[in-house]
Formats: C-alpha cells, sequence, structure tokens
C-alpha cells in the first residue's frame, strides 16, 4: 500500500517484498517488526490515558493494607482492578493498623484496610469487611505447650511477643499482659520468634496454620478464648480525595 511505501522510503528500508505479489516482511522488516508492536502497544496505552483524564478516571490510587489483612479475596479484587482500569496506577503499602489509619488521615492513601476498634471516625467513611481469628501459640518445646488449660496467670508468667507499631501502639485486643516482653511490628515476626521458644505470641490463624502444620507453633488451650479471639476488619475511605470512578469500583467490589 502507499502507506508501507510512504514507511520505507521515510526510514529507508525495504520492508516487504513483492514477489508475485504476495507481500513478506524482508529481513530488516521481522527485525523491526517488534519495536513497531511496542510502538503500538505504547500509542494504545496513551490514547487510553488521554481518555481516561478527559472522563476523570484516576491516574492513581493509594491503598493501604494492614499486613496481616492482605488476603486472597483482597488479591482477587485487586486482579480485576486491574483488568477493568488498566491505565490506572496502583501504589499498594503494608503497614500496621494504626499506620494505614494516619496514612488515610493525612491524606497519604484513598483507601485503608485495618482492623477495627468498633470507633466511629468523623474524618473518614468507614465499612466493615469481616472478622478474622487470632490463635496463642508458642513453640511445642515452650512450657505453656505442656498445659492441658492456659489461663491468664499462666500467660502472665511467661514472655509475652506483642504486636507494636512503628508509633509504639499496641492493638486493643493483643496488648501486653505479662510482665516480660519482646515487640516487633509484624505478625510474621511474632510468629518466627515464637516458633524460637522465645515467648508467647497472639497472631491470625491464617499466619498460624502453616507453622502448626510443620510442628513449629502449637496453639495454646486458653481457658478464655479456646476457639480463639475474633476481631472485626474493616475499610477507612478518605473524604478529602474526590471519590472517581476507580475508587467508587473498588469500595463497591469490597463490600460485595
Amino acid at each position: 500500500s502507499q502507506a508501507v511505501a510512504n514507511l520505507e522510503l521515510a526510514i529507508n528500508q525495504e520492508l516487504f517484498t513483492r514477489d508475485k505479489n504476495i507481500p513478506h516482511l524482508t529481513v530488516n522488516g521481522q527485525a523491526l517488526l517488534p519495536i513497531a508492536k511496542s510502538i503500538l502497544s505504547q500509542q494504545h496505552y496513551f490514547d487510553q490515558k488521554v481518555e481516561s483524564l478527559n472522563k476523570s478516571v484516576e491516574n492513581e490510587l493509594f491503598i493501604a493494607v494492614d499486613e496481616c489483612l492482605v488476603t486472597d479475596e483482597l488479591l482477587r479484587v485487586l486482579a480485576n482492578m486491574a483488568q477493568q482500569f488498566p491505565i490506572t496506577n496502583f501504589d499498594i503499602i503494608t503497614t500496621s493498623t494504626f499506620d494505614v489509619e494516619e496514612m488515610v488521615r493525612s491524606n497519604k492513601a484513598h483507601l485503608g484496610i485495618i482492623f477495627s476498634d468498633g470507633e466511629l471516625r468523623e474524618d473518614m467513611d468507614f465499612f466493615t469487611l469481616g472478622q478474622r481469628r487470632f490463635l496463642n501459640v508458642t513453640s511445642p518445646e515452650h512450657p505453656l505447650a505442656n498445659l492441658a488449660v492456659v489461663r491468664d496467670v499462666d500467660l502472665k508468667a511467661h514472655r509475652q511477643i506483642v504486636h507494636r507499631s512503628a508509633t509504639h501502639k499496641e492493638l486493643w485486643f493483643s496488648y501486653g499482659i505479662s510482665s516480660q516482653f519482646w515487640y516487633a511490628n509484624t505478625h510474621q515476626m511474632l510468629a518466627k520468634l515464637a516458633g524460637q521458644g522465645i515467648g508467647w505470641a497472639l497472631i491470625p490463624e491464617e499466619m498460624a496454620q502453616p507453622f502448626i502444620a510443620q510442628g513449629k507453633l502449637v496453639q495454646l488451650p486458653v481457658a478464655h478464648e479456646k476457639d480463639g479471639w475474633l476481631t472485626t476488619t474493616g475499610c477507612l475511605v478518605s473524604r478529602r480525595h474526590a471519590c472517581g470512578p476507580v475508587l467508587e469500583s473498588l469500595v463497591k467490589q469490597l463490600q460485595e
């Protein structure tokens, strides 16, 4: 075609052979084909970006998540969002519940997923997501592991490994009750420290199960928490950002 002929003239390369009126890529044409496809892909991305800006689709979305709440359900929602909004950049930060809330409050995150303490926030919207079960665990070699029933007095007599944020805040359902403490700012570290026999800890059931299956941890039969501790999870949405179609869709999928 004339367009191909003009392109060949512009780049001073023969891209197609024209034997028997059936065009075939030349060696040089084959070498340039991947680059041409890449340019077309970038052009398509550019066009999508311009279209999204015209439609007020968010260019980027910041999501803060408690490190224990990166669940398979959340990952599936994020995968759906990637398909639905291919030109929006997502920035996902995992940290503690307290830090998540502060990020939403200080306008550093559009949305946050946290453990809920039941208090209403006046400066952000909130809705419940579900519940997570926590288990008291320790090493199989720890003295507490030999007790048929573990009572408060037993827990207080041994070192507790407590979750504490970078700002030294403890979760309201797992604060320190023992006279001896170690602190860590991730539940993953709590699990690993407990597995070394350093003390006992309260960690999410989903995180505890693989360690228990491997024989690295045991669940403690705590008298007042035989089936573990259930705590509510929820979602915070900043009121400082306009709720565009991306954030609106994310909130809707999380609520479902």
